[in-house]
């Protein structure tokens, strides 16, 4: 006797790709600990048990949206990175080339619309301000060997800052990117009227850029001398 069960659609996302999208789009606009999980189900169009039976929980659907992300950008980080040190032929990459190798990568994926990249970028500089403890648990696992990299770049190309001020600069420098990032809310009640390029993400990265560059550069204050502050834990501050 044939089976009565219908078959999916060719092309239509499978029930766990339905969640992951709705919880990644929630958490964008409501943030972590406001999405429910009841109103991802709803959104999914799914019942509560598949949401179990596919992640077990809440913090595990998160950590599976920022999994299933981050690993390929951060990869792409990297590739760009390593790209650029190997035309430079052994000499240290300009403090712009180093953010552009950070920040290129988001962009591409900020432009990609079959993997609603814009979505998620917003929803990463989100949740880098996130105050819940699960995003202080599932974001730095990915960023730890990334933002160590990039930090040996940046004392390349900035010999004359010392270490302690350096990490203090990227600290400032990964906080900036996650506002930036996570939407345009300030930036509307700063602006008299409409913002010029507020939804374009290539002409937000070109004034970023030099912007972040000038603050790496700047010239050493007298509070960055050896024993005058604590530093910050940049892994926390990546973005």
């Amino acid at each position: 006797m044939p089976s009565l069960a219908r078959t999916p659609p060719r092309g239509s996302p499978d029930t766990k790709d339905r969640i992951l999208a709705a919880a990644e789009a929630l958490f964008m606009e409501q943030g972590y600990a406001s999405t429910s999980l009841r109103s991802i189900t709803a959104k999914a169009r799914v019942n509560l048990a598949a949401v179990n039976y596919h992640f077990g929980s809440k913090e595990a659907l998160i950590r599976e949206v920022f999994e299933r992300r981050l690993g390929p950008l951060n990869q792409a980080r990297l590739d760009y990175l390593r790209r650029l040190e190997s035309e430079a032929e052994g000499q240290p990459l300009t403090a712009e080339q180093v953010l552009e190798a950070m920040i290129a990568p988001a962009l591409q994926l900020s432009r990609d619309p079959l993997k609603r990249g814009a979505a998620f970028i917003r929803l990463l500089g989100r949740a880098l301000s996130e105050p819940a403890d699960t995003m202080k648990q599932v974001l730095p696992p990915h960023y730890r060997d990334v933002v160590l990299c990039f930090k040996d770049a940046f004392a390349r190309s900035l010999p004359d800052v010392p270490e302690q001020e350096l990490i203090w600069r990227m600290h400032f420098t990964f906080g900036a990117m996650a506002y930036a990032m996570a939407g345009n809310d300030a930036l509307q009640l700063i602006a008299t009227c409409a913002a010029e390029g507020a939804d374009d993400a290539e002409a937000i990265i070109g004034r970023l850029v030099p912007f972040l560059a000038a603050g790496l550069k700047a010239p050493v204050p007298a509070v960055a001398r050896p024993g005058a502050s604590h530093s910050p834990d940049i892994n926390r501050q990546a973005a």
